[in-house]
């Protein structure tokens, strides 16, 4: 694990620089794409393969992680309260995810209660998004290409060395082009959230407390600059910057700004909620003293009444990107 460090903190730097100072990533010629990944079946696309952009990244140079080790919440120490942790149930079983390491690996490998689960984030977009692992009956373990679509992770399943779209979890290049991982509801939360209703539910901790700099983040002051419009040839309404968060439900994106504004937002399909108290992991070197953007609760309606929905609170071109024909909520 530790020889990987050099790569994660340079991957790292390598894509905010991608972001904030120009689109230095090249596209990446497909001879050097059939050397890293010999089994890709590149002759299959969904995609406009110009949109796959390279920023130095190697395959599996931020590495997920397949054997995940957890710890009772209640027993955590050296965690900020306010820090966030992306929380799953399934089967009655909770589990929380930190940022803090999620920023660092992106991907986990995971089982709960028999489901094979991947738990996916990626920082340039803020997108964080939980999935069943499993194609056609068939788990699949996943990993990074170090390769962006649109800012965002581009993942592979090692069975086939399909590319997948982390926003979405298309399958976007190879055997699996066309197939869809099938998303969970997932919610992040502050950790003191978190420890509060579930103390005994295991949390993600590090296998080496020494192989990053968890706690930290590289993408400083990154979501209050909004004066990098020029680096996001997506149709993004007026009064709303390309890193202000959004709440996506489908093909459907809320304000969050809005939405702190009122709390609360109701429609004949949704709820969403709003609370202060959790940290931006993209704001100050250090997470726990990152600002406040607060927590956000979804819930679909049903005729039995509400139940948790699949959202993402991601970044505005993100949704612009992957949704031009969405709906915004701005007001």
């Amino acid at each position: 694990m530790s020889r990987t460090i050099p790569h994660m903190k340079s991957a790292r730097f390598l894509f905010l620089a991608v972001l904030l100072w120009g689109s230095t990533g090249a596209l990446a010629s497909p001879y050097e794409w059939a050397l890293a990944f010999p089994k890709t079946n590149f002759t299959r696309a969904v995609i406009d393969l110009s949109e796959i952009r390279a920023t130095g990244a190697a395959r599996d140079s931020i590495p997920a992680i397949l054997a995940p080790k957890f710890q009772a919440a209640e027993s955590i120490t050296g965690m900020g309260e306010l820090e966030p942790v992306l929380r799953i149930e399934i089967g009655g079983e909770v589990r929380g995810y930190p940022l803090r390491i999620l920023l660092w690996h992106e991907l986990v490998n995971d089982t709960i209660q028999g489901v094979p689960v991947l738990i996916s984030y990626s920082p340039l977009s803020s997108s964080a998004v939980v999935f069943e692992r499993r194609v056609d009956g068939r788990p699949l373990v996943f990993a990074n290409t170090g390769l962006l679509r649109h800012y965002n992770t581009v993942i592979y399943d090692q069975a086939t060395e399909s590319w997948w779209q982390q926003y979405s979890g298309d399958g976007v290049v190879g055997q699996w082009a066309g197939k869809r991982l099938q998303p969970i509801a997932s919610r992040i939360q502050s950790f003191a959230q978190f420890k509060r209703s579930h103390a005994k539910a295991g949390v993600l901790v590090p296998s080496d407390p020494k192989a990053s700099d968890y706690g930290q983040t590289p993408f400083v002051r990154m979501d209050s600059r909004n004066d990098t419009a020029a680096q996001f040839p997506y149709a993004i309404p007026d009064g709303i910057g390309p890193l202000d968060r959004v709440v996506v439900i489908g093909d459907q994106a809320w304000s969050l700004a809005r939405l702190r504004e009122r709390t609360r937002i109701e429609t004949d399909a949704v709820v969403l909620m709003w609370t202060p108290g959790m940290n931006s992991v993209h704001d100050t070197r250090w997470i726990p003293f990152g600002r406040d953007i607060g927590n956000v609760q979804a819930w679909m309606k049903t005729p039995s009444g509400t139940s948790d929905a699949v959202y993402d609170t991601t970044f505005a071109f993100a949704f612009a990107a992957f949704h031009p024909k969405g709906s915004w909520h701005l007001q």
